[in-house]
């Protein structure tokens, strides 16, 4: 990684201005119900507290635009992280203003605030200079560890880099730009992507990157039968995305002429209904009824995809093989995940890229037993698909 991390400065005394991404999943009474990003941001926080400075964290929280709703306060993941630290965190309730400013100039060495929701103001998102620069007066060094909204230009993750003269990467950001950078521009091999997921509109992008740089590419998930169904197969009530029919033709034909090997399914579960207690059995692809949708990858098809796998010494994978938040159909899915464990067993690099993915390994309780898993989905998606990120990009250079 070419750009400056938390270890190039001195961080004793100074008030170090934070970019995490605490935008959490909350149930209706506004308890956390996963706090991995969380916890991902503890390396960062430590590191500040252990040298004696200042810890000062901004993050958003769902889609406010701009109003101040209760719902997406940031309150609750100051408490959980005060649970984390085993410390007591200070919190704000807003981000910018003399309240802050007051609550910061209070602040002690080793001193953690949480500051609420940057997208309870619209400056947040529409990149407002003022906005920005008013964030920036609250810290001496700027640290982004906020790879998940990296892909965004907002005030607090690119505009505040512009009045804050010492920017730098974070613990988090810093593993996630290796990780995913390694395995674009210098990947052991072979090296093998697998996608998946419902819709191959949000992965075009990244198949086209990706073709040309990958061993195999293996695609499963929902966005799987729009490919079938552009070989000419009867694909049932499977999902299809009838305007992307001829983009996956086009795909198709340049994956013919790419150096890749190229996996489809070649069995599925299929039901009539989408619930989970809906009758179901495993077809091949050649012999989807019309009447039904294909929900999983088949025992066949798992035993492609694993072979595949474990060949190989970098492993990219984005997105579920299935719907796998119903258990009747999360076999393939967690079959992947046991493979990519396998694979990390035997040596490869895995890096699971971000979104629900994610929330597939965690259902599976594997997270912990491949080498990366992202904290990013989007952000992991426009890496993949060799876009910059502002969030990285406004960074400070080596």
């Amino acid at each position: 990684m070419k750009k400056l991390t938390i270890d190039n400065f001195d961080l004793k005394d100074k008030r170090v201005l934070v970019r995490v991404d605490f935008n959490v999943p909350l149930d209706e009474n506004q308890n956390i119900t996963n706090d991995i990003r969380i916890k991902a941001s503890l390396p960062t926080i430590n590191k500040i507290i252990n040298d004696g400075g200042k810890v000062i964290l901004m993050s958003h929280l769902g889609r406010p635009k701009g109003e101040r709703k209760q719902e997406f306060s940031l309150k609750p993941a100051a408490v959980r992280l005060g649970e984390l630290l085993g410390k007591e965190v200070l919190f704000v309730d807003d981000c910018i203003g003399e309240e802050v400013e007051s609550a910061v100039n209070r602040m002690k060495l080793g001193d953690v605030l949480v500051l609420e929701n940057v997208r309870f103001h619209n400056g947040e998102t529409k990149n407002d200079p003022d906005f920005a620069k008013q964030l920036a007066q609250l810290g001496d060094i700027y640290i982004n560890d906020a790879f998940g909204s990296a892909h965004r230009a907002h005030a607090s993750t690119e505009g505040v880099t512009r009045f804050i003269e010492r920017c730098a990467a974070g613990y988090l950001m810093e593993k996630e730009i290796d990780y995913l950078g390694s395995a674009l521009a210098n990947p052991g091999r072979p090296y093998c992507a697998i996608l998946g997921g419902a819709k191959i509109s949000g992965k075009i992008d990244v198949i086209n990157n990706l073709m040309n740089k990958v061993d195999t590419l293996i695609v499963g998930g929902g966005m799987a039968f729009t490919f079938l169904k552009a070989q000419g197969k009867e694909i049932g009530k499977s999902l299809l995305e009838e305007e992307k029919l001829e983009m996956a033709v086009d795909i198709l034909a340049k994956l013919k002429n790419s150096k890749a090997k190229f996996l489809l399914p070649v069995d599925v579960v299929v039901a009539e209904e989408f619930t989970n207690d809906s009758a179901f059995e495993t077809v091949s692809v050649e012999n989807i009824p019309a009447s039904k949708m294909g929900l999983d990858i088949g025992l066949e098809t798992i035993k492609l995809f694993k072979d595949e796998l474990l060949k190989s010494n970098t492993i990219v994978w984005n997105g579920p093989m299935g719907v796998f938040e119903m258990d009747n159909f999360a076999k393939g899915t967690i079959a992947i995940a046991q493979a990519l464990v396998k694979a990390t067993e035997k040596g490869a690099v895995t890096v699971v890229g971000g979104g629900d993915s994610v929330a597939a390994i965690s259902k599976a309780g594997l997270e912990d037993k491949v080498s990366h898993v992202s904290t990013g989905g989007g952000a992991s998606l426009e890496f993949l698909e060799g876009k910059i990120l502002p969030g990285v990009a406004a960074l400070n250079d080596v």
